[in-house]
């Protein structure tokens, strides 16, 4: 894969290799202290090798297409960072979803590929959100900047999906009008008393005045199911779809309708594209695949030390973010990917840490005992030990 990545140095390859390697083996606090302690080379050296610029999107598309199964989706999912200090930039109040409240740290604009075929996400990159203070200035809303994350990086993005699907948040005019323009179709869900209307499909009056476009308001505790086709049956759900107007996001929409069979009281949830062709079906199993990009989170967080970065310098920030993110891509492919679709069970990062850290120790335990690995005598011991601790599967 980093053949693919243009202009970069031997010294540069080598660093990569060696960093992934090291967000996999270490147990604790994912710093520059530890890189120095568990690596091969001083603490200064990791601080200089973070400021520099690496292809991040560009390597984990390559990864992605390479790899994947080819049916793809785009995610773009906020998650907030826990971080301090009065010189740390970006620093502000970003949306906690854990706590249910706004806290004081960092945030990232995630960007992930979801193989739906696979039920899986694939990391791409991870784009630090501005401060309050820093959008005032250059007088943007919160959403035009993520509008803006994924309009910067449309051509490397397209070739892997013209659908970018995002959680309910997104669902609003100002996004939906920049994917437009960039070239992509929107997949989200609405809230449940959003305006919905009717498409008119009489034959025209004949009459002075603009042609009937609306056909009555959607009433969504009722819906009108001559109007709406129902496409097939999902866990005590029936799934409908019709195309309406939408007047929040001024545009005929492609809406799923999921009516819930067997809740006490008539409930629903909504779903939508702006491609007015796309399937139903596609829809809806893209929209469910979304949640994958917070597996992705959850595992940068628990494992591979996405909350860990004391750097103060965005550019520092930045390669802690996505080679923590990358190092989970790395292991999904060597030890998920690698097992036949039909004979995988779930993936598991807290193994694959396990894995890499007894493997650190063993090749720390080698070097300074003198043992040869490759005696058929010990070769029984290195692999047991290698696999120690591992949770069955």
């Amino acid at each position: 894969m980093l053949s693919s990545v243009r202009l970069l140095t031997k010294p540069r390859k080598a660093f990569f290799i060696e960093i992934m390697f090291l967000f996999m083996s270490i147990k604790g606090k994912m710093n520059f202290y530890q890189f120095g302690r568990y690596g091969y080379h001083s603490e200064q050296r990791y601080r200089q090798q973070f400021e520099k610029q690496f292809n991040f999107i560009g390597f984990n598309i390559e990864l992605t297409k390479t790899h994947g199964s080819g049916n793809f989706a785009i995610v773009f999912d906020p998650s907030y960072i826990s971080k301090s200090g009065k010189h740390t930039p970006g620093l502000g109040k970003f949306w906690y979803g854990v706590a249910g409240h706004a806290k004081l740290g960092l945030e990232i604009g995630g960007i992930a590929a979801i193989d739906i075929d696979n039920n899986t996400a694939f990391h791409i990159e991870a784009v630090q959100t501005p401060s309050q203070k820093e959008l005032n200035e250059e007088k943007m809303t919160l959403v035009d900047w993520y509008g803006s994350v994924l309009y910067q990086r449309k051509e490397e993005l397209l070739k892997v999906s013209k659908y970018i699907v995002a959680d309910a948040y997104f669902s609003k005019k100002p996004f939906a009008d920049k994917m437009n323009e960039s070239g992509f179709h929107l997949v989200s869900r609405l809230r449940i008393d959003t305006n919905l209307m009717y498409l008119f499909k009489g034959k025209p009056t004949g009459k002075k005045g603009r042609p009937r476009k609306y056909d009555g308001k959607v009433n969504l505790k009722e819906i009108d199911k001559n109007y709406f086709k129902l496409e097939f049956e999902y866990e005590n759900s029936k799934i409908y779809s019709a195309v309406v107007y939408s007047k929040g996001l001024k545009r005929n929409i492609k809406l799923v309708y999921q009516e819930l069979i067997e809740s006490k009281k008539k409930s629903y949830l909504l779903f939508f594209s702006t491609d007015q062709s796309q399937e139903a079906k596609e829809i809806f199993e893209i929209y469910k695949s979304r949640f994958q990009i917070e597996f992705l989170y959850r595992d940068g967080k628990q494992h591979t030390g996405l909350n860990d970065s004391q750097a103060r310098s965005k550019n520092k920030l930045h390669f802690h973010f996505n080679a923590s993110l990358t190092a989970i891509n790395l292991a999904k492919v060597e030890y998920w990917f690698s097992i036949p679709k039909e004979t995988r069970g779930a993936f598991s990062m807290a193994n694959v840490k396990t894995l890499h850290h007894n493997i650190l120790l063993l090749e720390r335990f080698i070097d300074v005992f003198a043992i040869d690995p490759n005696k058929v005598k010990n070769k029984k011991h290195i692999r047991e030990l290698m696999l120690y601790g591992k949770i069955a599967a």
